[in-house]
């Protein structure tokens, strides 16, 4: 190991995905070399808007991408594990048997953080490499559209407001597109009307806390905005590289997301980029971006693949 780095892992539990980071890091010159990088849709969140609970079903599939997990951390030898869970385990009522099958099988306590601090994460994942960038004007607004919430922050190189709301895709999904226990196939207009109004108002109380409009460069974070920049450029697969850094105008994420939600399963299913555990989801997160982007008046996004995962490795560093 060279001097000043230190191995560790990140993993980032969420409503609808959990993640995996093994990196090589150096805080103090913010360079991440990264070893295994991975995801596995586990919706931990099923349900939890409705009952209030983890479902039996979601904890077990979350618990075996822990298992999984767990051998690579192993394998690549990490100083250092970090397990940060998010929205779905923060609403629910039996979130102990959540954190006792997670410190069975990795070892380390999941830290239930809050919005607030899941932002400061996602913040410094997402900017770090933007330093000294000249073409990208600051401040910053990084909005990271999860599954359950999506928070929003503002900031230049430290975070001056940031703010948590609950307007994830999954969460959208299931309060306005799902009817007799299925998602709609494609969305009513009147569906898509309650929605909208539900994203409104959410951005109406995020920005009493946020200075929304004074972002000068909007960045976007995690699988609803990595998709649309996928669909915007006809990526044949989904390509990592292609997607970071990759901007996709106002435009274009207007066109794609009308398309979305006038599409049915079968044909979002057939894009080539699109992740099955997204299918149902994507239009819902879609019209979080879109409607984000018309809040703040911005003409495009800068798709980030470096989240909130990046910011708790570089987190867990500097703690080594």
């Amino acid at each position: 190991m060279e001097e000043g780095f230190s191995r560790v892992a990140a993993v980032d539990c969420g409503t609808n995905s959990i993640r995996l980071l093994v990196a090589d890091v150096n805080p103090a010159t913010g360079e991440l070399r990264e070893l295994d990088r991975r995801m596995t849709i586990v919706r931990l969140g099923q349900g939890v808007d409705k009952t209030g609970e983890l479902a039996p079903e979601a904890l077990e599939r979350t618990f075996a991408a822990c298992r999984e997990y767990a051998e690579v951390i192993r394998e690549k030898g990490a100083d250092k594990v970090r397990f940060v869970a998010t929205s779905a385990s923060r609403d629910a009522s039996n979130r102990d048997d959540f954190v006792r099958g997670v410190v069975d099988i990795l070892g380390v306590e999941p830290e239930v953080i809050t919005g607030d601090e899941e932002a400061e994460l996602s913040f410094t994942g997402a900017t770090k490499e933007l330093t000294g960038r000249d073409d990208l004007a600051k401040p910053y607004l990084v909005v990271d559209i999860g599954g359950g919430s999506t928070e929003f922050v503002v900031g230049d190189d430290q975070v001056r407001a940031a703010r948590s709301v609950d307007i994830g895709c999954v969460r959208m999904t299931e309060r306005h597109l799902v009817r007799d226990g299925k998602v709609t196939d494609p969305p009513t207009p009147d569906q898509i009307t309650a929605m909208r109004a539900d994203i409104e108002a959410a951005l109406d109380l995020a920005e009493k806390t946020v200075p929304l409009r004074e972002a000068r460069t909007l960045v976007g974070l995690a699988g609803s905005v990595t998709t649309v920049s996928a669909i915007a450029q006809n990526l044949p697969e989904y390509d990592t590289d292609a997607i970071h850094h990759s901007r996709v105008s106002y435009d274009r994420v207007r066109e794609i997301t009308e398309s979305l939600l006038r599409s049915t399963h079968a044909e979002r299913a057939a894009i080539p980029s699109m992740h099955p555990g997204r299918v149902d989801v994507i239009g819902a997160g879609a019209l979080v971006l879109l409607s984000i982007m018309e809040r703040v008046g911005a003409t495009e996004v800068v798709v980030s693949e470096h989240d909130i995962l990046d910011g708790i490795a570089f987190r867990t560093a500097l703690k080594s």
